[in-house]
């Protein structure tokens, strides 16, 4: 079996883009869960980037902690790296994580000249706990306890679940501390729900989670919706343009669909409520469970499991109705992509859309091994123009005396545009922040702990202010 890593970060803001990560902890088990090794590391904010002012308050991070933290952010992923390399053929678990934590590691890596893609590389793995916490309470709701909201659905907010299940958790929101509580509530899931826990390992990685998704004449999953994990018996229908399963929901009567013209199926296709055909993102870790389980729940339950298999086996077979499925979805992609083009898209935000060249990936290595006295030498070999802004930015946070002073000062302008911005912008400004501020003064009128952090932010965003200021 392999072992688990499992992760969480603590941000500065909740922008994955363009936010920071501040805090990381981690921590290697074995598939019983003893503990192999760690990593915990906190950081200083790197110039330019401006926090909200909310994200500070929840996880409790002080203007000391952001001014005088031993490490730089680029110490800090460099450090976490070196641990993450060595634990290879792991499966890496957070809570949330596949959404926010490792798209803000994606990114975070991206911009540090780092290979973004880790937990699905070197033999490892990637799972989410808060989707198999949600798909295991659906199929076995005693399987752990859960507050219950004001709409009668199951929370599972990871600082109210540690109590109500016995699991301390003094430090809500430090990345350690929500780390080691995520790793009680996996093992808490493999006891009390073991099948649902089997099926997640089988889909942690995207080939065979597609493999299983395909081979399956058909099969139940669940999704996230008004608040509750949602069942579905589904069969695979083709795989859509951005390469995820598309699959038809079993609860239909396919023969209908079947007899429509293809402007009334690309209607149902988009626009019916609930939907009679959905993707599933195999990348991104779903539950894949056996039929059966569906058959438990009252909407598949009337229908009973040979009606299922049936209406599966109509779908499977018909493939003029496969191919006409596939062809609106293709005009639908091309039409989202003529419109994309027309965006613009910063270095930040373009992981996703060029990936770096083979030559500039064999670049990477160079720039974080030679001095610093080298790198500027190394940035310039970059055929990517998106390489060399972050490796000019990693000289310019980390150690700007080997930056020409015209390329400093070119970095230092566009930041000091950036934040004093009054424009509503992708990223977070000053005056936004001064903002979020005043809202939060007033929400927190009688708190004089939040009071206190949010006086000692604003003066820290008024240092900020003055040194841009100079800039612009």
């Amino acid at each position: 079996m392999p072992n688990y890593v499992f992760y969480d970060f603590e941000t500065c803001s909740s922008n994955i883009s363009y936010g920071q990560i501040i805090e990381a902890g981690a921590v290697l088990v074995n598939d019983n869960f003893q503990e192999l090794d760690r990593y915990e590391g906190r950081c200083r904010l790197s110039p330019g980037i401006i926090p909200e002012a909310m994200a500070l308050i929840v996880n409790k991070s002080s203007v000391s902690m952001l001014k005088n933290t031993n490490l730089s952010h680029y110490q800090m992923i460099k450090q976490m790296m070196e641990k993450f390399n060595k634990w290879k053929n792991s499966v890496f678990f957070g809570y949330n994580s596949i959404d926010f934590d490792e798209e803000f590691l994606r990114r975070t890596l991206f911009k540090n000249l780092e290979y973004p893609y880790i937990t699905v590389s070197k033999g490892n793995e990637r799972g989410d706990l808060l989707g198999l916490a949600r798909a295991a309470h659906l199929y076995y709701p005693s399987c752990i306890k859960t507050p219950i909201s004001d709409k009668n659905n199951p929370v599972f907010k990871l600082e109210q679940l540690a109590p109500m299940n016995g699991i301390k958790h003094d430090k809500a929101h430090s990345a350690i501390q929500d780390t080691l509580v995520t790793i009680e509530i996996a093992k808490i899931l493999k006891k009390n729900a073991p099948n649902v826990w089997k099926a997640s390992l089988m889909t942690t990685n995207k080939d065979k989670c597609i493999q299983i998704i395909k081979e399956e004449k058909l099969f139940c999953t669940n999704f996230f919706y008004g608040g509750r994990a949602v069942p579905y018996v589904l069969t695979y229908l083709c795989q859509h343009p951005w390469g995820y399963a598309f699959c038809f929901d079993l609860r239909n009567d396919p023969v209908y669909y079947f007899n429509l013209s293809s402007e009334a199926l690309k209607k149902e296709i988009f626009d019916a409520k609930p939907k009679p055909m959905r993707s599933i993102k195999h990348k991104k870790h779903p539950i894949i469970m056996n039929a059966n389980y569906g058959v438990n729940f009252d909407v598949y339950k009337q229908l009973g499991l040979s009606k299922l298999k049936e209406r599966a086996k109509l779908i499977r077979e018909n493939k003029d109705f496969i191919n006409r499925v596939s062809s609106i979805l293709e005009d639908d992609i091309r039409e989202k992509q003529d419109l994309d083009s027309q965006l613009e898209v910063y270095a930040e935000e373009s992981i996703y859309k060029q990936f770096p060249s083979k030559e500039d990936n064999a670049i990477m290595p160079e720039f974080h091994r030679v001095d610093w006295k080298d790198k500027f030498s190394v940035v310039q070999k970059f055929k990517d123009e998106r390489f060399q802004y972050f490796g000019k930015k990693i000289l310019y946070e980390e150690n700007p005396a080997f930056l020409p002073q015209e390329e400093y000062n070119l970095i230092h302008k566009e930041i000091a545009a950036r934040v004093l911005s009054t424009n509503k912008e992708k990223w977070n400004t000053i005056p936004r922040t001064y903002s979020e501020i005043d809202t939060l003064r007033n929400k927190f009128k009688n708190d004089k702990e939040k009071l206190k952090a949010l006086e000692e932010i604003n003066s820290y965003i008024e240092e900020m202010e003055k040194i841009y200021q100079k800039a612009s």
